[in-house]
């Protein structure tokens, strides 16, 4: 974190940020994935939907929360439901007709 505080110099100007593409590490190409992650939490797993288009995020959580019978949350546009059940999330995402894709070990 190098930030200027302050400069003598008259022809000084700050350098623009390049703004963040997207917080999560697959492209948007209209396919689903899938992936299993326990990073940074304590071990429990969760299973993670990325590329969901932005305005089905919360109906498509709901239905999948409802579904499987688990917990879940959206956060920043990825579908987080609880548990180890990749299997069954994935059925049910080929199930809706979408293109889904599991990704990680």
């Amino acid at each position: 974190m190098n930030k200027l505080v302050y400069s003598t110099d008259p022809d000084w100007q700050a350098e623009q940020d390049q703004p963040a593409s997207s917080d999560h590490p697959f492209p948007d190409d209209g396919i689903i994935r899938v992936r299993r992650e326990t990073k940074g939490r304590k071990g429990a797993g969760v299973i993670c939907v990325y590329g969901v288009p932005t305005e089905q995020v919360g109906t498509l959580a709901k239905q999948l929360k409802k579904q499987l019978g688990t917990g879940g949350a959206v956060k920043k546009g990825v579908i987080e439901i609880q548990g180890d059940r990749l299997e069954q999330v994935s059925a049910l995402l080929t199930k809706a007709g979408l293109q889904v894709k599991k990704v990680g070990g």
